[in-house]
């Protein structure tokens, strides 16, 4: 497997309200999450809330993440920032951490043009010999990438992946040919918006980029394996299993679900960056838990145990 393809886990960056990262708690995510078999770890992604922490905090998750991996499992860094320089200096940093690979995003406060997203992300890709992935989540952005511009960015060296939103008509199949067809060979394609993982691989996705892996990794680890082989009826059945999950993720957001679960589970996620106050309310927490139940279930998940 190439870096960006299977599951790759996104994280919460642990950190308190004023933004300061708790490494040691980043640390235990992320051993966990090897030690669960991930693909790969990405820190710094949306759920990894990289847009609410300064310069040094980003890069004190980064090394910490890298440490606690110990050469287990890849760790990928978001650097999108609302300027070339920083995104480059992130990177570089990235790169002198000893991360594997890259995640950027096209972050803005005015609205960017196609050809500005292409030369930033041509001048970040050509700061390191890191492979990056295009980080293409208009929900959070407000940019959302055209065929034509992937296509584009596809041929520039450093440039492996790409990572698409989810469809809301499930022409996921198409879609990939349609990328494929024109395309640079090796360029891999995968997907966030974890309710569509399944459909993504079945349709030919290489990657899932889950928010839900990075605190529940077993039973993402498990979908992954069944989808990614092709065999539709465990997919469906481990599908079903998450649909409860999944029904949440949509509802109330991909973020604020993930420090519901942390809850729950006892996980040490810090808090959430103020004006963002995570996953409140007894009624919704009752809920989630159902959900975690539903997918963690051990004579579910594994039926000969």
């Amino acid at each position: 497997m190439t870096i960006f393809t299977g599951l790759s886990a996104f994280p919460p960056t642990p950190a308190n309200e004023e933004g300061v990262v708790d490494t040691q708690a980043l640390s235990v995510l992320v051993d966990r999450l090897a030690k669960a078999g991930v693909d790969s770890v990405s820190v710094l992604g949306s759920t990894g809330t990289y847009a609410y922490l300064d310069r040094d905090q980003r890069n004190r998750a980064v090394t910490a993440a890298v440490e606690a991996a110990a050469g287990r499992v890849p760790v990928v860094a978001g650097v999108g920032a609302l300027r070339t320089s920083w995104s480059r200096d992130l990177a570089v940093a990235a790169e002198r951490a000893g991360a594997s690979g890259l995640l950027l995003a096209p972050m803005s406060y005015a609205k960017l043009s196609d050809r500005e997203v292409a030369d930033h992300f041509k001048a970040v890709a050509g700061a390191t010999g890191l492979p990056l992935c295009i980080y293409n989540n208009p929900g959070t952005t407000n940019f959302e990438f055209s065929y034509d511009l992937i296509v584009e960015l596809a041929q520039v060296p450093g440039i492996a992946a790409v990572k698409m939103p989810p469809r809301v008509d499930e022409g996921y199949a198409i879609e990939i040919r349609q990328l494929r067809e024109r395309g640079p060979n090796g360029f891999k394609i995968g997907y966030s918006g974890d309710w569509c993982a399944a459909p993504a691989f079945l349709a030919g996705a290489e990657a899932w980029h889950s928010v839900v892996a990075g605190v529940l990794p077993e039973p993402a680890v498990r979908l992954t394996h069944a989808a990614m082989a092709g065999d539709a009826d465990e997919t469906a059945r481990l599908q079903a299993l998450c649909a409860p999950m999944w029904t949440l993720f949509e509802k109330h957001g991909g973020l604020r679900t993930v420090y519901g679960i942390a809850e729950i589970l006892g996980l040490d996620v810090g808090k959430a960056p103020l004006p963002v106050q995570g996953y409140i309310g007894q009624d919704q927490l009752a809920g989630l838990a159902a959900a975690i139940d539903s997918m963690t279930s051990a004579a579910r998940w594994f039926p000969d145990a």
